[in-house]
């Protein structure tokens, strides 16, 4: 008698390991970039609200 794998586990926890993967990542990309450009506008010293209102 052979027990067999059943493979829908190993299926489900790589989706699941893809999509938090995923997710994470863009978290860390959307934290970085969001603090690089609060450096920028600290070089430049103001912030985005101040320079749309220059543009205007």
């Amino acid at each position: 008698m052979h027990e067999r794998l059943d493979q829908w586990h190993y299926v489900a926890a790589a989706l699941t390991i893809g999509v938090v993967g995923t997710l994470l990542l863009v978290g860390i990309t959307l934290w970085s970039m969001r603090r690089a450009e609060a450096r920028r506008d600290a070089v430049r010293g103001g912030t985005r609200a101040q320079a749309r209102k220059n543009e205007a």
